[in-house]
């Protein structure tokens, strides 16, 4: 433990803090049926890693989407963010109805010592509060990445939080699965210093690509999601 403990404080010390990349976060893109999209998270959702939008999640996704309808999209997402934040966030959101939101929360939740048993009842009164206020049709959870994977972190404390964020994602997974409406993004790239951004422990664009992709897939898999006679909000 003294050793962990150390690392962190040493970890804290070259990080390399990268802003938010810059861009638009709502409007609308794309031909076709309606889509109405939400992204909620911290700063993957973000999109920390990258310079801009166009290469973060949002990005991605609405140019891969944007082929096959018109998206009407919006990011709520901030750097440093928890469950608990976001739970406190759509109290203050106006009662939009949404078609998909997609939700990248977890990372912080295991930085900062949030209990499992604790996360996993915020994370399903998040699902509760996504599908009450904005009627979402699919909520997609990305879930946590391979934390013990992350560049920045040294042995042991890459072990530790790894096994931590694994743990979480198991329980996360189990969760989704009795939730109808729900489903979890299946993420399996390897994650090392050719992808990752400069900072050790935020996605690069590859990552964000690949990551677009998945959400695609499921969003593309289930055409009952497109109201081809819903009107633009």
């Amino acid at each position: 433990m003294p050793v962990v403990l150390g690392q962190a404080v040493f970890v804290r010390t070259r990080y390399i803090a990268l802003p938010e990349p810059e861009g638009v976060r709502s409007g609308t893109v794309g031909n076709g049926p309606a889509l109405r999209l939400l992204i909620l998270g911290d700063s993957s959702a973000a999109g920390v890693g990258v310079t801009t939008q166009a290469d973060a999640l949002l990005g991605q996704l609405i140019a891969g989407l944007a082929g096959h309808m018109t998206v009407h999209y919006d990011l709520v997402a901030q750097t440093g963010a928890k469950t608990a934040d976001v739970l406190e966030w759509l109290e203050d959101m106006a009662a939009t109805d949404y078609d998909v939101v997609i939700t990248a929360l977890g990372v912080n939740d295991v930085t900062k010592g949030v209990s499992l048993r604790r996360w996993l009842g915020q994370q399903n009164a998040l699902f509760d509060g996504i599908q009450n206020r904005f009627r979402a049709r699919q909520i997609v959870v990305s879930g946590l990445p391979p934390v013990g994977q992350f560049p920045l972190l040294p042995h042991p404390l890459r072990w530790v939080l790894g096994r931590q964020a694994a743990r979480f994602d198991r329980h996360l997974r189990k969760l989704v699965a009795t939730r109808p409406g729900c489903t979890a993004v299946e993420f399996d790239l390897r994650l090392d210093e050719s992808n990752m951004s400069e900072d050790g422990f935020h996605p690069g664009p590859v990552v964000y690509a690949v990551w677009a992709e998945k959400i695609i897939d499921i969003v593309l898999s289930a055409p009952e999601l497109l109201d081809a006679g819903q009107a633009a909000p």
